[in-house]
């Protein structure tokens, strides 16, 4: 009887198992490398130019006034023992004005670099998503991947079908 009961239960997995491949043969995958994505797509390089282009000039006025600070750094070493204790005390406190300015100047800066980056690659990201989406849609994916794939096979990945035509919309 027992023996009767094993066979069933190992018929039933089997069956189970059949069944569950049959079923597993029919699901579509697809894989999105992302980083790919967003080196070779034509939106995601204009981004990155547009992005250069605003923060270029800024980036130059910080440079420019972190030299002044070290030039005026510098001169201060220099003069120091020549000058009077309440002048070298005078120009020490501008400078630690001045460098607190360039510091705060600099903080805001990369605040509005971060912010400017991350808004471009929102936009980018939904454009993707969109594309991907599109593209799941036509082909009929029954689920598409990205990060934390290990391994993907050339033949789920749609990488290269979702850069052509994110290139296709071009800049819109």
């Amino acid at each position: 009887m027992n023996s009767s009961l094993i066979k069933s239960m190992v018929s039933a997995t089997c069956l189970a198992l059949a069944a569950w491949s049959a079923q597993a043969q029919e699901l579509k995958i697809g894989y999105v490398n992302s980083d790919k994505l967003m080196r070779e797509a034509v939106p995601a390089r204009a981004a990155s130019v547009k992005l250069e282009a605003e923060i270029s000039k800024r980036d130059k006025e910080i440079a420019e006034l972190g030299a002044k600070l070290k030039a005026a750094a510098d001169k201060l070493d220099k003069e120091s023992p020549m000058l009077t204790e309440s002048e070298r005390v005078r120009r020490q406190r501008e400078l630690i004005d001045q460098d607190r300015e360039f510091q705060r100047k600099r903080r805001e800066y990369q605040e509005d670099v971060t912010q400017r980056r991350n808004e471009e690659m929102t936009s980018l990201f939904d454009r993707a998503q969109k594309v991907i989406k599109q593209i799941a849609d036509q082909e009929k994916f029954d689920l598409i991947v990205s990060e934390g794939v290990i391994i993907a096979s050339p033949r789920v990945d749609i990488t290269e079908k979702v850069i052509k035509a994110l290139n296709a919309q071009g800049g819109k």
